[in-house]
């Protein structure tokens, strides 16, 4: 019987890290914005379901909190103008931080007025949003004096390098809801696999790797399970997989940054550089 020998293993791990360099290197220019305009994605849905839908979330504010016309009408111009007007400096790279703030306001508004707070699945996804912004604020600090065209230097900025760490531990948290508790060789594989990878981006080892395989695996499997638009739009599940088709492309947008970014010098790629 034929086994696969350690060294065999890290001749093809280095020869798939060497692939993900090419890869980054060919689209240095594309992916910050890609992963920009991925990862505030389901902002911009959402403001626009403000718009389409105005009457029906004033009217859920107003029974669900008892409370009158003026309240809920103040949430949906809150939630309307506070998740699309941050979203366009975003993508103008205006006010990037001024922006992120904005957008974690209002997860936080969300969390309280739709209780958001007391459901696991639906909490851990804003917490891997938040994950996702703090990247972002990440790559507008970088991006100001580098042009985000390299790896993060290593002790030059403690707070930033914390921040990456943060935002790559509450960006995999995602990947807890779509866990799948089946005992099936498919489901098991899978989990095994995607937990590797997410257990890598967190400690931060053969990051860009880890999370470029993430970010592969979740485009397959939103496609997949989340295909809002083969169900009808007056149907309920129609809303619900819209909502988890954009919140999971808000988190492969953080992660296409953690590709660009590199691990930051909190992780373990950062210490193996200087052993």
């Amino acid at each position: 019987m034929n086994f696969v020998t350690p060294q065999k293993r890290r001749e093809w791990l280095s020869q798939a890290e060497d692939y993900a360099d090419v890869f980054l290197q060919k689209t240095k220019y594309v992916l910050p914005h890609l992963a920009r305009l991925c990862l505030i994605s389901t902002f911009i849905e959402d403001g626009i379901r403000m718009w389409m839908q105005w009457g029906q979330q004033r009217d859920y504010i107003m029974s669900s909190w008892n409370v009158g016309w003026f309240l809920g009408t103040l949430f949906v111009i809150t939630n309307l103008f506070g998740q699309l007007v941050p979203c366009g400096m975003i993508l103008a790279k205006k006010k990037t931080d001024i922006a992120c703030g904005i957008l974690f306001f209002i997860i936080a508004l969300q969390s309280i007025a739709y209780r958001i707070i007391w459901e696991p699945r639906f909490m851990l996804r804003s917490l891997s949003l938040v994950g996702g912004l703090i990247l972002l604020m990440v790559e507008n600090r970088k991006e100001a004096r580098t042009l985000f065209a390299g790896v993060p230097t290593m002790h030059n900025n403690a707070p930033k390098n914390y921040m990456q760490l943060a935002g790559r531990i509450l960006l995999v948290i995602m990947f807890l809801t779509i866990v799948r508790l089946e005992l099936t060789f498919t489901s098991t594989l899978q989990n095994l696999i995607s937990g590797v990878c997410i257990l890598f981006v967190a400690i931060g080892f053969k990051t860009k790797l880890s999370a470029l395989f993430l970010v592969i695996f979740l485009s397959i499997a939103n496609v997949y399970a989340n295909r809002f638009w083969s169900v009808r739009e007056h149907r309920a599940l129609h809303d619900f997989l819209k909502y988890d088709f954009f919140q999971t492309m808000s988190v492969i947008g953080g992660l296409l940054f953690v590709v660009a970014l590199g691990p930051g010098g909190v992780s373990v790629d950062a210490r193996k550089k200087e052993w």
